[in-house]
């Protein structure tokens, strides 16, 4: 039964193999339902998130407002956090679709999109040289491995969370992982158009009167993936500075020079070539805003959020040296488990062997540099967030997916093929098993924190009754008791040695987990967390008389600004915003009132009387309040 089952997918493989058309058509309609669960399925039906995301929002929706395309401002100031890309992106959005979420997270999710397309591409076409080499046809592993690939690089947390928020750290990743698959497209297609110029020249006439072909590596300019990877580069630039060069410079040196191609490679590229082409495509916004804001773009972008960042803590995350091992864990589960395997599997450490290879075949090892080198000099840097390490994302799912073709076999290609051939060794089944049986105890240890989910997560001041409301949507329960059938799913299939069906069950519980848990649940933290803000800015607007100031005191949310478009003032302290108003109201200033808004627990600690404020609204943990100016010749503070 198992054969025949096998057989009839071989042969639907091989009938897209054999129609160009109709595996064209199935591949585009695979990718576009994956991106579309992964990245567009309600990406707009959430209010924008604080703290970081409306930073990005407003500052792109004033760049279109003003048509400010040099600076960019947010609450009245300049922001210089990040370059500008990720501000052009969303405005030209806004100019598309209009002000909205769906505007301010669409460059996001289509960065997301286009690598995981490119992924896609990379392994088919890996395959079909390996194929090519060793002249076989193998459809089931090719196409397989690629679906296999791009799910695993579109359907896990941390590529899910940074493409549906609007900042630009999946603009970055967008950029800088499509940069390095062009790079290897590059690299790998030189030695094939080499080949393929060297094969022509023996097999052409060798009259006088015709000129020998030139080589392919005396052009002027790169391959056209060498010239997509500069381009990619400087976007990468312009979507977080510095690091948008250095990590890819330094995979690409590392990888180099371990195969002993660094010299080689670099004259192919063309190297002053694509100087020319990353500082003429980035240099010139920064020399405007540069020209414009002098030294305190300098000091606050290359100073402050490059170098500071990396050599000290900023802003409070710190983290120990072992951060980045949960955030792989964790971020890349349930998958994470199979890379120590998937990196062993490639026997790295085998120098002579992986410079004996052709260029192509160096993948599994490109890709292991990818991966190596960003977590480990996100590692050493002092400043630690979660979505650094999100570059290696891709390299992960690649790793991953590379494990698995050797599962992916076709009934109708069963010569040997000789081991020099190939660039790593089958995997042992025993070993699978090994990762497998790791894989069942992490689905079911997960399983069990989803259940005692209320005991691990803290409380959040802008929920009531937190722990209490999570447990009436019943979404641990459902949580817990889908990954425990799936560690059920993957024990059996151990058991009866399928393994080649365990990734589909990692995946398809993945996807019911984002489906009827992580959905529902953006839904509720949305309703309780950020609605009540949304609300209370359309109160805002339509109370808010002109040049009426806005206080927000005891927290920052700047999603206020968003949805308001008014200026905010943040005080931190109750006495602040006493002495603050005291302040206004001996100005004279017309209106001769502010508006409050301010979290309970710090309203009540200004210790207003009654006739000192007039409350607006009250939403969540939030009020709303206009405070009037009086003047009286008492030490008492001046409002009413």
């Amino acid at each position: 039964m198992k054969l025949s089952v096998k057989h009839n997918v071989d042969q639907w493989f091989n009938k897209i193999a054999k129609n160009p058309a109709l595996g064209r058509t199935v591949s585009i309609l695979w990718l576009i339902l994956i991106g579309w669960i992964a990245f567009g399925w309600n990406l707009g039906n959430i209010g924008l998130i604080d703290e970081t995301e409306p930073l990005f929002a407003e500052a792109s929706r004033q760049m279109f407002v003003t048509g400010d395309w040099i600076t960019p401002f947010f609450n009245g100031d300049t922001r210089f956090d990040k370059p500008a890309l990720i501000y052009w992106c969303q405005a030209i959005a806004y100019a598309i679709i209009g002000v909205n979420e769906w505007a301010v997270r669409l460059p996001s999710a289509i960065a997301a999109f286009a690598l995981v397309c490119l992924v896609f591409y990379t392994i088919q076409w890996y395959f079909a040289k390996q194929d090519e080499l060793e002249q076989v046809s193998r459809p089931t592993r090719r196409y397989k491995t690629s679906f296999i690939a791009a799910a695993l690089m579109a359907l896990n947390p941390e590529t899910i969370i940074w493409a549906r928020t609007g900042v630009s750290d999946m603009l970055l990743t967008g950029c800088m992982a499509s940069a390095l698959l062009c790079f290897f497209l590059g690299y790998a297609g030189e030695e094939s158009r080499e080949q393929g110029a060297g094969s022509r020249e023996q097999g052409e006439n060798s009259s006088p009167l015709r000129p020998a072909p030139r080589p392919a590596s005396s052009a002027l300019f790169p391959n056209k993936w060498y010239i997509a990877f500069y381009v990619l580069i400087a976007g990468a630039i312009l979507s977080k500075g510095p690091v948008g060069i250095v990590l890819p410079g330094l995979i690409v040196a590392a990888f180099l020079l371990y195969v002993g191609k660094f010299r080689e490679v670099l004259s192919e590229m063309r190297l002053l070539v694509g100087v020319l082409i990353i500082l003429g495509l980035s240099v010139p916004w920064f020399a405007l805003v540069i020209w414009r804001n002098g030294w305190n773009y300098i000091n606050a972008f290359f100073g402050y959020h490059n170098l500071e960042r990396f050599t000290e803590v900023v802003n409070g995350h710190s983290a120990p040296w072992y951060f980045y091992f949960l955030v792989v864990l964790l971020g890349f589960a349930p998958y994470s488990v199979y890379l120590p395997l998937s990196v062993v599997r490639l026997k790295f450490w085998q120098r002579s062997h992986w410079r004996s290879l052709e260029r192509f075949q160096q993948f599994g090892l490109f890709a292991w540099l990818w991966f190596a080198t960003i977590f480990g000099f996100f590692t050493v840097a002092v400043t630690k967030l979660p979505s650094y390490v999100l570059p290696l994302m891709p390299a992960a799912a690649i790793l991953v997916a590379l494990l698995w073709s050797d599962f992916f076999q076709d009934t109708e290609a069963r010569q040997t093929i000789p081991v020099s051939s190939s660039p790593t060794p089958p995997i042992s089944p025993s070993f699978l098993g090994v990762s497998g049986w790791v894989n069942v105890v992490f689905l079911s240890v997960l399983a069990t924190a989803l259940f005692n989910i209320t005991h691990i997560l803290g409380t959040d001041p802008a929920i009531s009754n937190f722990h209490e409301q999570i447990q009436r949507t019943g979404l641990p329960v459902i949580a817990g008791v889908m990954w425990l059938v799936c560690a059920v799913l993957v024990a059996a299939l151990l058991l009866n040695r399928q393994w080649n069906q365990v990734i589909a069950i990692n995946l398809i519980g993945f996807v019911a987990f984002l489906i009827f848990v992580l959905t529902p649940a953006s839904f509720f933290i949305d309703r309780e967390r950020q609605l009540p803000l949304r609300e209370l800015s359309a109160v805002i607007l339509e109370a808010k008389e002109p040049n009426e100031e806005l206080i927000m005191l005891g927290f920052k949310k700047p999603s206020v600004v968003f949805y308001s478009h008014i200026h905010v003032n943040y005080l931190g302290l109750p006495q602040e915003a006493i002495d603050h108003i005291k302040n206004q109201a001996a100005k004279g200033l017309k209106p001769a009132s502010v508006l409050l808004l301010a979290e309970q627990k710090k309203f009540l600690q200004m210790d207003l009387q009654p006739d000192d404020y007039k409350s607006l609204s009250t939403k969540g943990a939030y009020n709303l309040v206009r405070v009037p100016f009086k003047k009286k010749k008492s030490e008492k503070m001046d409002i009413s």
